[in-house]
């Protein structure tokens, strides 16, 4: 059943509250970033932000295909563990594919700043992840008991519609800032989520806003998301 505990009208505020903070930089990877140098790039990040040495972050990257481990990942879940790199991440969830065609957004945001609430600011994700959707015209899903935002798809003329994930939410704080992210499918190649068994669910599919017929390219996909984040967490500045 549908989880009703994301009600889009009550959205928490996760504006800054300091008027003189600094805007968190929006900046977009051009060149595809290894796993470690990315997590090695958000530590330091993470750090800098505790110290007040640097403004807030919003990074979108693509990566070479792999697989993460969460940590509640279990190990009967890597299918394929000689497929692709597989690295250990300190993110919460289970195991999840990251590859080309599929937009990485790391989040280094201080609730400090903000609102220290991590239920609702997971559910604030989600909501984006909704939001970013239907700029396409995609009805995004929160089920209960599942990570993620899941769509139906009714294009299959079953009844009731079978569900595919389409975007992925794990995050780790460390006193209050944020760091790791979501994922949104938009046309990476499907058939390398079948290494895992994505997020521990093997009884539902993966699917992307390109294989839902939608032909759009990533840089729309980076706007509609950029419009749909500064609708809930406030405007940002360009790195």
């Amino acid at each position: 059943m549908l989880d009703d505990r994301l009600n889009l009208g009550n959205k928490v505020d996760f504006f800054l509250k300091s008027s003189d903070a600094a805007l968190p930089e929006w900046r977009v990877a051009r060149d595809k970033v290894s796993y470690p140098d990315a997590v090695a790039f958000m530590e330091a990040r993470v750090e800098a932000i505790h110290k007040g040495d640097a403004p807030e972050l919003v990074w979108l990257v693509e990566h070479p295909p792999l697989y993460t481990a969460g940590l509640s990942a279990k190990r009967e879940d890597l299918l394929e563990p000689e497929r692709f790199d597989v690295f250990e991440s300190a993110r919460g969830g289970q195991f999840t594919y990251h590859g080309p065609g599929q937009r990485v957004v790391y989040l280094m945001l201080d609730l400090n700043r903000r609102t220290k609430d991590v239920r609702a600011f997971v559910q604030a994700l989600e909501g984006w992840i909704i939001d970013t959707l239907s700029a396409f015209n995609v009805e995004g899903h929160i089920r209960d008991g599942r990570v993620g935002v899941w769509v139906e798809r009714r294009d299959r003329g079953i009844i009731p519609p079978p569900e595919d994930k389409i975007a992925a939410i794990g995050i780790k704080l460390r006193r209050w800032v944020s760091f790791h992210g979501i994922s949104l499918n938009v046309e990476p190649d499907l058939s390398h989520f079948s290494g895992i068994v994505p997020c521990g669910i093997s009884e539902h599919g993966v699917t992307s806003l390109v294989d839902l017929g939608l032909p759009v390219t990533m840089d729309e996909v980076d706007y509609a998301l950029k419009q749909s984040f500064v609708a809930r967490f406030g405007p940002v500045s360009e790195a």
